[in-house]
């Protein structure tokens, strides 16, 4: 199991950075226009800033921004666990670990992402039946089993280029359906 999904994250890694800095700006203005349509104004989304070749979420955090939307990002702890706070702005990113960007504000703790009533996933691709192949570090993972705990039931959503909607991913016992893929053509229900 485990090759078989390392030879697919290799596969759509190689994929990801063949496409055109064009493509990538098209791709996340496109994300923002259909991810947009999950959060209701005046509710909590729990997303994260896209790096590298990551489908982009810079105009999407923007839009639910000044949609009314209350938007979490993560701050990735030393144990790979994620501590969340409140997206202001572009400005008030900061550049932590691993080439990411993290919000700069007060940490709310772990558990603030049972808030959300849309969680939004980093991911390399999605099958039909919802599950989710993700990097690897078993971050999201974490997340996933702490709302199962918690008793959340948020929107459970994955951003993906087209060719990542895949007929199956491999899976393991410990891996969670998510519930939506938004892609450039729209938001596709799993499950």
């Amino acid at each position: 199991m485990h090759n078989e999904k390392s030879a697919l994250r290799t596969r759509l890694l190689a994929d990801r950075r063949a496409l055109t800095v064009e493509e990538r700006a098209e791709t996340a203005r496109a994300f923002a226009l259909h991810a947009v349509e999950l959060a209701a104004p005046g509710t909590t989304v729990a997303a994260y800033v896209s790096v590298g070749a990551e489908p982009g979420t810079g105009p999407l955090l923007d839009a639910l921004r000044a949609r009314g939307v209350r938007v979490l990002l993560p701050v990735l702890l030393a144990d790979n666990d994620l501590d969340w706070a409140v997206y202001e702005g572009i400005d008030a990113l900061a550049p932590a670990g691993r080439g990411l960007l993290e919000p700069v504000g007060p940490r709310l703790g772990p558990e603030a992402v049972t808030e959300a009533a849309v969680v939004l996933l980093p991911g390399l691709a999605v099958d039909r039946h919802g599950l989710r192949l993700g990097r690897g570090g078993g971050s999201y993972d974490r997340v996933l089993a702490r709302l199962e705990r918690a008793g959340a039931r948020p929107v459970l959503a994955v951003l993906l280029y087209e060719h990542e909607l895949l007929a199956e991913v491999p899976a393991e016992s410990h891996d969670r359906p998510v519930d939506v893929a938004v892609t450039p053509s729209g938001l596709h229900r799993l499950g």
